[in-house]
């Protein structure tokens, strides 16, 4: 009777530590998917992310470079640029050189005389030439991440050059921690250091500069090429 019962008891514990061991396993293939797999998932929603935020930034470039192209200057007021989409208007114009003969009174002759006329033949809506129909330029200040709405703030100034050349410029960045808020924090913190050529570089993703004369974004090219075709699908 006793060889029995402690037959039963080594069974019950050789079931105990097979169990156990089976936990252990499981656990650790958990713990090693989750490693492989965190990395990847973390990718692709801060890409999906990212995206939405450079598809409003890349209107944004578009708006305030037709406002400079009239104005000659950027503004920092979605409420002045979306006005100026719905009534501003292009001019079309073309060149022509043109000549004539003048009597030079210094030189008592008759000289030749050079200049370029520009005409205007015709204009076309802004709002037509960048967003035919669409009005996704009237929600331009915000970008909506699950339930969040991340403003878009644009800053502008000048920048002097050489002969004291003013040249107008203007920025819009968000943080990637603002955009990337609610995901593993380590990822984060690494995607904050990357300067990689196919990274959205640094701890912002952003539109032009302050310090620069530029209009170029941080991202890189990849983004445009999947924003466009998704615009493309959509017509």
């Amino acid at each position: 009777m006793l060889i029995v019962n402690l037959t039963k008891k080594v069974f019950g514990m050789r079931r105990i530590i097979q169990v156990a061991l089976l936990i252990i396993s499981l656990v650790g293939f958990y713990l090693i998917y989750k490693s492989i797999q965190s990395p990847i998932e973390f990718e692709k929603e801060s890409q999906a992310r990212f995206m939405k935020v450079i598809a409003k930034l890349k209107d944004i470039r578009k708006a305030e470079e037709a406002y400079e192209a009239v104005h000659k200057t950027y503004t920092s007021s979605y409420e002045e640029l979306e006005k100026f989409i719905e009534n501003g208007q292009f001019y079309i114009t073309t060149q022509r050189d043109t000549s004539w003969t003048e009597f030079d009174k210094h030189y008592k002759i008759d000289v030749l005389k050079q200049t370029v006329l520009t005409d205007t033949i015709g204009k076309i809506s802004v709002k037509d030439s960048l967003f035919k129909n669409s009005d996704q330029y009237k929600s331009m200040s915000s970008v909506t991440i699950g339930d969040r709405k991340i403003p878009l703030t644009i800053q502008t100034g000048t920048i002097s050059r050489e002969n004291n050349v003013k040249f107008p410029v203007f920025e819009v960045k968000v943080p990637k921690r603002d955009i990337l808020r609610g995901l593993d924090e380590e990822e984060i913190k690494n995607e904050i250091q990357k300067q990689g050529v196919n990274d959205v570089k640094g701890a912002y993703v952003s539109v032009g500069s302050l310090r620069e004369v530029s209009t170029s974004g941080n991202w890189p090219s990849s983004y445009d090429e999947r924003i466009n075709k998704k615009s493309a699908s959509r017509k």
